[in-house]
């Protein structure tokens, strides 16, 4: 009897361990579930309510940082600019920023020059950062992509250097040789020699601003607002005929052909003026006695065919280094030559504008000593208009051009249209 009450006692006792067990194993697990842990500081919650969303519509990318440095929120452009890696802000200063705000709750902002990650290049991405608190414990930083403005900007003082420039030097020219003939009066030979001279800078002059009102305006307009099919052999002919007397002086042959009864899709005036600058070109920088081709034919592509014009002299040709700039505006890859001929240096960027607001492209092929290939391409009338609609170079300030090997150099020289 003794026995069975002390085995029903011990039982007793294991039972009442057993539960005090279970009940402080539970409210510990309790404690430990509602203590925060380093990975729920790090969660969207911590956010004051309606900040994920505004950060999700921001156009600058958002790093929200907490007491620790550690990053909270970070958008996918943070990440992209390599602002944020392994959890952290990247970019010393703008970290000493947040601890800075942090510290005494002033807004800061600063524009730095950080490096271009994975591009092997020395250039430099220019940003603009922006520190402010939020809420008690918590930091945001705004980071402004500015090197495309910045880009944009020199590209817009390069140019207004550039025109200055070349208005000025036939404006001085004309002042100089109008003194000259006054001067002379009296001598009816130099008189007439220096009004030479004056008409000479003059059309040099006309060019110049015409050429600056064709650039503002393919810039500026769109050309498929006054679209229309536009026969090819009219822009061969209309091209031929205004280089007839440049070519005729020199004595070069334009020889025009290739498929006939082609059409694109565009506006005429446009089309006109670029490939009639090809062909000028091409009779400008050709010795005398050459010949100048122009061909056009059609070739497959996605989404439509395209209507290649090719233009082909036999000229002094291209380095490689011109070929990387010879579509800026003003750069020329022979100054002397362009004085001599009357040349702005804008030809080939208005070709470029024509081109990419049309949907199409210019591409060069040349080597020094063998001559050139400039080759414009549109789309065909009636195949794509969709194709009109995508700009593919509009953004390229700086005028890269796309080069090639030239698709006529086994061809023979092409026939005249009749």
């Amino acid at each position: 009897m003794d026995v069975n009450a002390a085995v029903a006692a011990a039982a007793a006792i294991a039972g009442v361990l057993t539960g005090v067990i279970a009940m402080l194993a539970f409210r510990f697990s309790e404690r430990e579930q509602k203590r925060p842990t380093r990975t729920s500081l790090h969660t969207d919650p911590v956010l004051p309510p309606g900040v994920d969303t505004v950060l999700s519509v921001l156009r600058s990318s958002a790093v929200v940082l907490d007491e620790g440095d550690a990053v909270v929120k970070a958008s996918s452009a943070a990440y992209a600019l390599g602002l944020v890696r392994g959890g952290k802000l990247a970019i010393e200063p703008m970290l000493q920023m947040a601890r800075d705000t942090r510290r005494d709750g002033e807004i800061r902002q600063v524009e730095l020059d950080l490096p271009r990650r994975g591009t092997g290049r020395g250039e430099a991405l220019a940003v603009s950062a922006r520190v402010a608190p939020l809420g008690s414990r918590l930091v945001l930083l705004l980071v402004e992509d500015l090197t495309e403005a910045r880009r944009i900007e020199a590209v817009r003082r390069d140019f207004v250097a550039n025109v200055s420039h070349e208005l000025k030097t036939p404006v001085g020219a004309l002042s100089l040789l109008s003194e000259a003939v006054m001067g002379a009066s009296d001598d009816p030979e130099a008189v007439e020699r220096f009004a030479g001279r004056m008409q000479i800078e003059a059309t040099r002059l006309t060019n110049l601003v015409q050429e600056l009102i064709d650039l503002s305006r393919v810039q500026n307009d769109d050309p498929l607002e006054d679209a229309e099919p536009v026969r090819v052999d009219e822009l061969v002919a209309e091209a031929v005929d205004r280089c007839r007397h440049q070519a005729g002086a020199k004595q070069i042959t334009i020889a025009a052909g290739g498929t006939a009864a082609l059409r694109v899709w565009g506006h005429r005036g446009q089309l006109a003026a670029a490939l009639g600058n090809l062909v000028e070109n091409a009779v400008n920088y050709s010795p005398a006695r050459t010949r100048v081709g122009i061909a056009a034919r059609r070739v497959s592509a996605p989404g439509g065919d395209l209507i290649e014009i090719s233009v082909t002299d036999q000229g002094i040709g291209i380095s490689d280094k011109d070929k990387e700039r010879i579509f800026e505006r003003f750069y020329r890859v022979d100054p002397a030559r362009s004085r001599q001929t009357g040349g702005t240096g804008l030809g080939l960027a208005i070709v470029k504008h024509v081109a990419a607001s049309h949907g199409g492209q210019v591409t060069v092929w040349s080597s020094e000593g063998q001559g050139s290939t400039f080759t414009l391409r549109l789309p065909e009338a009636g195949a794509s208009r969709d194709r009109a609609t995508h700009h593919p170079d509009l953004d390229d300030e700086d005028g890269q051009p796309h080069t090639e090997s030239s698709p006529y150099a086994s061809h023979p020289a092409p026939e005249v249209l009749p």
